[in-house]
Order: C-alpha cells, then sequence, then structure tokens
C-alpha cells in the first residue's frame, strides 16, 4: 500500500471491495469510514438478522467485526486474510443501526493486529455492545475460494 495514497483513494479502494463480497452485500454492510489503518462498517437492522430474542446475531457480530477490521487491515498493507479473530459480547446488541469501528495496533510485513468496537446506535445514542480483535494475514493474491 502506497504511504501516500489519500483518504478519497482508501474510502473507494474499500468500498469497492466491500461492494465485490457477496456475503457483505447479502448482510447490508456499509463502509462509512475509512482513513489510513480505520475503518468504520455499518449496518441498518433487519428482523432476519436477529437471533430468537430480537437481538443482533453474535453470528452477524462477528462479521462486522472481522470485516471492519480486514478493512482497518487493507488501508496498509493490501488485501487480507482472517487468521484469528475473538469477540467480546458486552450486552445484547440492541438499536436501529450498529457502527464497528475497527483501527490497525501493529502492520507488519505478514501479520497485522486489529482491534475493533461494536456500536448499537439509537437516535442520539450509542451504547458499545461488543470488542473484539483479528489477526490477519497479508494475502498474495487469488480470492477464486480454490
Amino acid at each position: 500500500m502506497a504511504e501516500n495514497q489519500s483518504d478519497l483513494d482508501l474510502q473507494r479502494l474499500v468500498r469497492n471491495i466491500n461492494g465485490s463480497a457477496a456475503f457483505n452485500r447479502w448482510c447490508g454492510f456499509e463502509v462509512s469510514e475509512v482513513s489510513r489503518g480505520r475503518a468504520t462498517v455499518e449496518l441498518q437492522w433487519r428482523d432476519d438478522l436477529g437471533q430468537y430474542s430480537g437481538y443482533l446475531h453474535a453470528g452477524i457480530l462477528g462479521a462486522l467485526i472481522d470485516t471492519a477490521c480486514g478493512f482497518a487491515a487493507v488501508t496498509m498493507v493490501g488485501l487480507v486474510l482472517a487468521s484469528h479473530y475473538s469477540v467480546n459480547c458486552l450486552r445484547p446488541a440492541v438499536g436501529k443501526r450498529f457502527a464497528a469501528r475497527a483501527r490497525v495496533v501493529k502492520p507488519g510485513k505478514t501479520q497485522v493486529f486489529t482491534t475493533c468496537e461494536l456500536y448499537a446506535l439509537s437516535d442520539e445514542r450509542e451504547t458499545l455492545v461488543a470488542t473484539g480483535e483479528t489477526l490477519l494475514v497479508v494475502a498474495n493474491g487469488g480470492g477464486d475460494g480454490k
């Protein structure tokens, strides 16, 4: 990744990657903010993304955190793949929208460490509902699933 790549170029890159991912499109992930080493991915609440008690499903929480962390890493090292990620569910995820705000903790040539906070958004209020960390490996291309 070029050191002098503008935030606008990074936003374009990340939004293109997001748009190319069928799962992200199905979920409705939207890239709202991108800068070097940072990314925010948002999601509008939908009933079909909920679990049995009506909260956002933990699998979707994990996907939001993983995706936001991956996008933050992309801005520094190019395409990445998740090697490990963890999610801490702090409280039930209830909101009209959700925002996963990720940042790179330490980039490297072969792996990148990131962290993320996931917020539930309702009217003027933000509530921290989960945190997560990812360890990503720098990808060498491919992407055809083989």
